[in-house]
């Protein structure tokens, strides 16, 4: 069993929420951080949350002290995956062990200094990887592609009862479900040692499929364009372009533009939840 026994969660949105109730389920002491004014959210019994400024150094780090976190767990957007750093101050002032940053999507190790795309704020995700090494706080990384959930959205299916992709849809990607992801995290972090999580990467794979599959998945048409028009359009097809690339998978390797294998391949996460059964696309969307 893990010797972690106290976690904070920072934010508590779309996998924030989630990964709150898989760790309390585990009968674990657990907070919540959030933003002043924020709404309220709802949280499992003997779940408090905690309204801070995430930049006010001090503030978090009393937080953290008072209730003896031992590990820190940041859920926040890619928009504001920057503010990771004050609260890594936060977490090394208080004495936490492990800092979990907010991934949570496709792999961003070993891409190029300054790099970022619109869909996945890969550059400022791998700075705070770097930055949690440069400050001696151990660290965790949870790759898992693109949501499962958020495949409707994506290929644009509500609003048009097709599958709508820009590129080729060749190469495979790795979809993973939300309470899949949650669940794993709060698994590896109450039932592993310390040694066995500290600067790991783990590379997690629901469902594997090229985006030309979904068509069939769907029971509609797939089509294929260069962009998708709108401001959320642009959005959209940054991401789709990411996925093209190769990079949608878990196991890619962004500087060599190749798949990696062995521990490193795309799932190889997955053993560490033994007897659990990864949920599909077709179940998940009730497909």
């Amino acid at each position: 069993m893990s010797a972690y026994k106290s976690f904070a969660v920072v934010g508590a949105g779309l996998i924030g929420l989630p990964i709150v109730g898989a760790l309390a389920a585990q009968n674990v002491s657990v907070i919540v951080l959030s933003r002043p004014g924020s709404a309220a959210k709802p949280v499992p019994p003997g779940v408090q949350i905690i309204q801070v400024d995430y930049e006010d150094t001090a503030a978090v780090s009393a937080v953290f002290n008072r209730h003896r976190v031992d590990v820190v767990l940041c859920t926040v957007n890619n928009a504001v995956v920057g503010i990771q750093r004050p609260l890594a101050d936060a977490a090394k002032r208080a004495g936490v062990q492990l800092f979990v940053p907010s991934e949570y999507a496709t792999p961003t190790d070993g891409q190029p200094e300054g790099s970022d795309n619109p869909a996945g704020g890969t550059g400022a995700k791998n700075e705070t990887a770097k930055y949690l090494r440069t400050v001696n706080l151990p660290s965790v990384r949870v790759f898992t592609g693109p949501f499962i959930e958020s495949i409707p959205y994506l290929v644009g299916y509500p609003e048009q009862g097709k599958v709508t992709i820009v590129g080729k849809g060749e190469v495979p990607v790795s979809f993973t479900a939300v309470a899949d992801i949650s669940g794993f995290v709060a698994y590896v972090l109450t039932h592993l040692p310390p040694f066995e999580l500290q600067n790991r990467i783990f590379r997690l794979e629901g469902e594997r499929i090229r985006m030309n599959d979904l068509g069939p998945l769907f029971n509609t048409s797939v089509e294929h364009v260069d962009r998708i028009p709108g401001e959320v359009g642009e959005r959209r097809t940054a991401l789709l372009k990411l996925l093209d690339s190769g990079a949608g998978s878990t196991g890619w390797d962004e500087a060599h533009k190749r798949e990696r294998s062995g521990d490193d391949a795309a799932g190889s996460g997955n053993a560490l939840w033994p007897g659990h059964r990864w949920k599909v696309i077709k179940e998940v969307l009730n497909l």
